[in-house]
């Protein structure tokens, strides 16, 4: 055979086909994850690459350290300090290309073939092809409306080969639920005399419309929390800019030689760029004003759904973030479905790729964020028709 089991056994992206598929102007698109182009500062940003060429010279194109751009990674321990009182420093911050390595750099570190993974049932697909290619043995919790369901986290907890677990407890992708405090503390307790890591992925937790903010699960409770965090949903995805925190310095140190193993340091450039618009922009005030756009979004959409979805059509209503997960009766297929969506020019991601040991499901994933009112309300209608 001419190719590793770990890349022929890792699922290749759904969502990246879909988008794909999706391309045609034609086609209204709930399929990918992306931000509305609206919330890009441009001309902030453009700012930055002006200033920082003149400021920094020759440091923006040279190689940089592992950990990344130390005054970078002090803005994200102070910010985290201020509204989550973690008290962490700079040591604390690892710079990733963008969250999606850092998922990488973690299965690198710690997961060898056959290790348990807890994981969310649905569960991001992109954490599910991450960790796909290091061959662990996944091992799924239910997902329920406030949260994971403690009496199959008991369970999973019981096998004696977990050694992971990861989570996207606020606004979950791709349901967009929402661990309540009760549940992340029943979490925490579960976890507390457990040799587990617990992966925590916030890249939507600043994205909320409504309700107050709630604690991290683990990093103050737990010896092996992690936190991951992305600059991609509230300046730009393009730039690839993520980071972990995590107070393990074990843990932070094999990561550290995981991404020494893989492309030596996060660009450079990238970082001071964005080091440059975070102090010398209001980025609160930023936030506040993609939160306002997309509360509209999905409002917008929910709307549409009650309208035109039949009544046997389930769907949930997000605090925040950027996505909504509907349900259709036991005997549908979304992936039947989602062809004859396709048809009628509108493209959503069938529940399938959410699941690892499931091939035909009734749910199905809407993103609101990247279209137009206009857009939302028609691609909604047409769906209803085609349901």
């Amino acid at each position: 055979m001419k190719y590793s089991n770990r890349i022929l056994n890792t699922p290749p992206s759904f969502t990246r086909r879909i988008l794909a598929a999706a391309a045609d102007p034609k086609i209204i698109s709930f399929a990918g994850g992306l931000p509305n182009p609206a919330s890009f500062p441009m001309a902030d940003i453009q700012k930055s690459l002006n200033r920082v060429i003149g400021e920094y010279g020759d440091k923006l194109f040279q190689y940089a350290t592992t950990p990344g751009y130390e005054p970078l990674r002090q803005y994200i321990a102070d910010r985290y300090n201020n509204q989550h009182e973690l008290g962490i420093t700079a040591d604390d911050v690892l710079i990733t290309t963008g969250s999606q390595q850092a998922l990488d750099l973690i299965g690198k570190a710690i997961l060898n073939e056959g290790d348990g993974l807890i994981i969310e049932e649905p569960g991001y697909l992109g954490a599910i092809q991450a960790f796909s290619i290091y061959q662990p043995d996944f091992i799924t919790v239910p997902l329920e409306e406030k949260g994971l369901n403690i009496d199959a986290l008991n369970d999973a907890l019981k096998a004696p080969h977990v050694k992971c677990m990861y989570t996207v407890p606020t606004f979950q992708n791709p349901s967009g639920l929402t661990y309540s405090k009760e549940n992340r503390l029943e979490v925490a307790k579960a976890l507390e005399d457990k040799d587990v890591f617990l992966i925590e992925d916030d890249p939507y937790g600043d994205l909320r419309f409504r309700g107050e903010a709630l604690p991290y699960i683990g990093i103050n409770n737990i010896e092996h929390g992690i936190i991951l965090g992305s600059f991609s949903k509230t300046i730009t995805p393009g730039m690839r800019l993520g980071f972990v925190i995590t107070r393990n310095k074990e843990l932070m140190h094999h990561i550290n030689i995981a991404k020494q193993a893989s492309d030596l340091h996060t660009n450079i450039f990238a970082q001071i760029v964005i080091y440059d618009y975070l102090t010398n922009n209001d980025y609160a005030g930023h936030i506040q004003k993609i939160i306002k756009m997309y509360s509209k979004q999905a409002g917008v959409m929910l709307e549409a759904m009650e309208q035109y979805f039949p009544d046997y059509v389930k769907y949930t209503d997000p605090d925040g973030g950027m996505f909504i997960w509907a349900t259709l009766p036991e005997e549908q297929s979304a992936m039947d479905l989602f062809h004859k969506s396709m048809a009628e020019n509108v493209a959503f991601v069938p529940g399938n790729p959410f699941y690892v040991d499931k091939e035909s499901v009734n749910t199905l994933r809407l993103n609101y964020t990247n279209s137009t009112d206009e857009m939302i309300v028609e691609g909604i209608k047409r769906l209803g028709g085609v349901m």
